[in-house]
């Protein structure tokens, strides 16, 4: 925020629009609650990121396939 008004932060939009896809679950969990807190901003939050959510899933293995990359780079658009 400025004094005139509210402006987007370059910086942060060029980290998110840089992150690689995630390699572990941890960076995947951190990913999706940096996602949460701007879910109010994005329309049918939960419709992009339901086939995301499987993953955090007990007993799922970690495999990022195609679909989910698809919905990783849908999801890191919506944010930018």
């Amino acid at each position: 925020m400025s004094k005139k008004r509210i402006e987007v932060d370059k910086v942060k939009v060029d980290v998110i629009s840089n992150l690689p896809i995630p390699s572990s679950i941890k960076l995947f969990r951190s990913f999706l609650s940096h996602a949460n807190f701007y879910r109010r901003f994005i329309m049918d939050f939960r419709k992009v990121v339901r086939l995301l959510t499987n993953l955090l899933m007990k007993d799922a293995a970690f495999v990022f396939d195609e679909s989910y990359v698809k919905s990783f780079e849908k999801l890191r658009s919506l944010l930018v």
